[in-house]
């Protein structure tokens, strides 16, 4: 399997009581499907991951897989603090039917580069899925360093890395490190057009949920070299891609995706939603324009 282009780390819809709703999730999964999305993100931070409880991720992964049904790959959030959790839930979401996991460096502990390539050892030895390394470290307080990475991409089972860093000097650094068997996808929305253009293989985007089928023409224009054309879509897509930068993640993109009709907006405490005001009137006005445009139905 080789991930690349346009994968969404799909919201977890609730319903008002919060509840799964699963009606939401089919049509969140739908419209992506309908809008040349070429891979899915299950239970990431997106999706709300830790606010799941152990049966809730079971029944959200297990959904996600019949509903898709092969059509593209779908990956699940299995990255936790400790190395025998994320091996264990790394291990369950393969019989579940993941395609593969995308595992986030260990949060709040801080390990050291040492302990960060032990621990993506051990979850690709025992945990029974193709790995997709995953660097935030706005979120999590630990930095997985170029370095190690290119120590880890020869493991048959580590296949790739989302680097959610956007300066250009990482994004170069890692640009560096695609091999054939090893993919680098952006994991920053704001920067992702400079990332495909300098190298990457794709991206796995929030802001994918609310603008597919134009966040896939920004994908194909950049994994072709268009420079041109990315530069037009990305002045597009950046008044969005600011927008859902008013409140953390996935706050706004639940706003978003409740002004489309395709879910609530619901969250679980201790996030809470948008409130009415300019905030969110300029997301809607915005999603407006952008599922207008002739690149989106």
């Amino acid at each position: 399997m080789r991930l690349s282009g346009s994968i969404c780390a799909l919201a977890t819809p609730f319903d008002s009581t919060g509840t799964l709703d699963f009606d939401a999730f089919a049509r969140l999964l739908d419209d992506q499907l309908a809008s040349g999305t070429q891979a899915l993100l299950v239970a990431g931070s997106t999706g709300e991951t830790h606010m799941l409880e152990s049966k809730e991720w079971e029944r959200l992964l297990v959904f996600a897989v019949q509903h898709v049904a092969g059509r593209v790959p779908v990956l699940a959030g299995t990255g936790e603090a400790g190395t025998a959790k994320t091996v264990r839930l790394t291990q369950q979401a393969a019989e579940l039917g993941a395609d593969a996991a995308l595992v986030v460096t260990p949060f709040y502990v801080r390990p050291t580069q040492e302990g960060l390539r032990r621990h993506y050892l051990a979850i690709a030895d025992q945990g029974g899925l193709p790995l997709v390394l995953y660097n935030v470290p706005g979120r999590t307080g630990c930095d997985l360093q170029p370095d190690t990475v290119a120590g880890l991409r020869d493991h048959p089972r580590i296949i790739g890395l989302k680097e959610a860093r956007g300066d250009h000097e990482r994004i170069h650094a890692i640009a560096a490190l695609a091999k054939e068997g090893f993919v680098v996808l952006s994991g920053d929305d704001g920067s992702a057009h400079e990332a495909m253009l300098a190298g990457f293989d794709g991206v796995i985007s929030v802001v994918n949920n609310l603008v597919p089928r134009v966040f896939r023409t920004l994908c194909d224009a950049a994994l072709t070299g268009d420079a041109p054309k990315v530069a037009e879509l990305h002045a597009a897509l950046e008044p969005l891609i600011e927008a859902l930068n008013c409140a953390p993640n996935p706050i706004p993109v639940k706003a978003g995706l409740a002004e489309l009709g395709l879910t609530g907006a619901t969250l679980r405490l201790p996030m809470v939603e948008l409130e009415p005001g300019p905030e969110r009137n300029r997301l809607r006005d915005i999603l407006q324009t952008l599922r207008s445009l002739p690149d989106h139905p």
